[in-house]
C-alpha cells in the first residue's frame, strides 16, 4: 500500500476525525448503586496503577441525548469500559454511548471490555430476558413513534457487544477487590503495548493527509505485518504522519 504526498491532499467530509489519547479508560455504566460501589472502588484502583481514566460526574437523570463533551471522551480513549448492569438498558444515554463506542472500535480501533454485571451475556444479547430484558422492553414502551428506528439500532449494538470477550461478576458470590485487580491487569497488559512516539504539534494541513492515509488502512486485530509505503518531497511531515498513525494503530 502506498501514499504520494504533495502539496494538496483533500479528505471527505465524512472522515473521521483524528483525535489525541487523552484517557486510557472510559467508563460507560449506569446509576448511581453501581457508580458509588464497583465503579468507585474501580476507578481508584486504576488511578493508583497510574491509568487515566475518564468517568462522567453527572448523578442526576440524563437527558435524552448525549452530550459532545461525552463522545469527544470516548474517541480519545484508548479502551472503553461497558459495565453492562440490570438497569444499563433503561437509559437512552448509555445505549447511544454504546453505539459511540463500537463506532469508535470500528473506525480507530478501539478496544472495549465488557464486563456483565449481575446479568449474564445471553440477557444482553438476546435484551428480552431476565431483568436485563425487561427494562429494554420498558424503554422501548417510551419511545417516540419517530424515534423507533432506534431501538432497532441498540438491539443490534446490545447484541455485538454481548458477543464480545468479556468478564462476569456476580455479587455474593466473586470477590470484587480480586475481580477489580484481574480488570487491572487486563487494561494493563493492554496500555504496555501502546508505546507511543513522540509528534511534535503540527498545523491542520497535515491532519486531512494523515486522516486520508489512516482511512485506507483496514486492519484486523490478528494483523502481525502491514507495510505502508509513504513517498513524497523532503519536508513535507513524512515522519511526523508516519509516527502519528503508529501511535494509533499500534494496539
Amino acid at each position: 500500500m502506498t501514499f504520494q504526498l504533495g502539496a494538496s491532499s483533500s479528505s471527505s467530509s465524512s472522515s473521521p476525525s483524528i483525535h489525541p489519547r487523552n484517557h486510557d479508560v472510559f467508563f460507560s455504566f449506569r446509576g448511581k448503586e453501581v457508580r458509588h460501589k464497583f465503579i468507585s472502588h474501580l476507578n481508584s484502583a486504576l488511578r493508583q496503577s497510574g491509568i487515566k481514566t475518564y468517568m462522567d460526574g453527572v448523578d442526576l437523570e440524563r437527558g435524552e441525548q448525549i452530550s459532545f463533551e461525552l463522545f469527544k471522551a470516548i474517541e480519545e480513549s484508548r479502551i472503553s469500559i461497558i459495565v453492562l448492569s440490570k438497569n444499563y438498558a433503561e437509559s437512552r444515554w448509555c445505549l447511544d454511548e454504546l453505539l459511540k463506542i463500537l463506532e469508535c472500535k470500528k473506525i480507530m480501533k478501539q478496544i472495549i471490555l465488557p464486563i456483565f454485571y449481575e446479568v449474564k451475556p445471553s440477557e444482553v444479547r438476546d435484551h428480552e430476558k431476565g431483568c436485563f430484558g425487561e427494562v429494554f422492553t420498558r424503554l422501548g414502551k417510551k419511545i417516540k413513534l419517530d424515534d423507533m428506528k432506534f431501538l432497532e439500532y441498540w438491539k443490534e449494538a446490545l447484541e455485538e457487544v454481548a458477543k464480545l470477550s468479556g468478564l462476569e461478576y456476580i455479587a455474593f458470590g466473586d470477590d470484587e477487590s480480586k475481580f477489580i485487580r484481574n480488570i487491572i491487569g487486563w487494561v494493563n497488559s493492554r496500555i504496555l503495548k501502546q508505546t507511543s512516539l513522540h509528534v511534535a504539534t503540527y498545523p491542520i494541513v497535515i491532519e486531512s493527509r494523515i486522516r486520508d492515509i489512516y482511512q485506507h488502512l483496514s486492519l484486523e486485530r490478528n494483523d502481525i505485518i502491514r507495510m505502508v509505503g509513504i513517498f513524497g518531497v523532503g519536508g513535507i511531515g513524512k515522519t511526523t504522519f508516519s509516527k502519528d498513525i503508529y501511535n494509533k494503530i499500534s494496539s
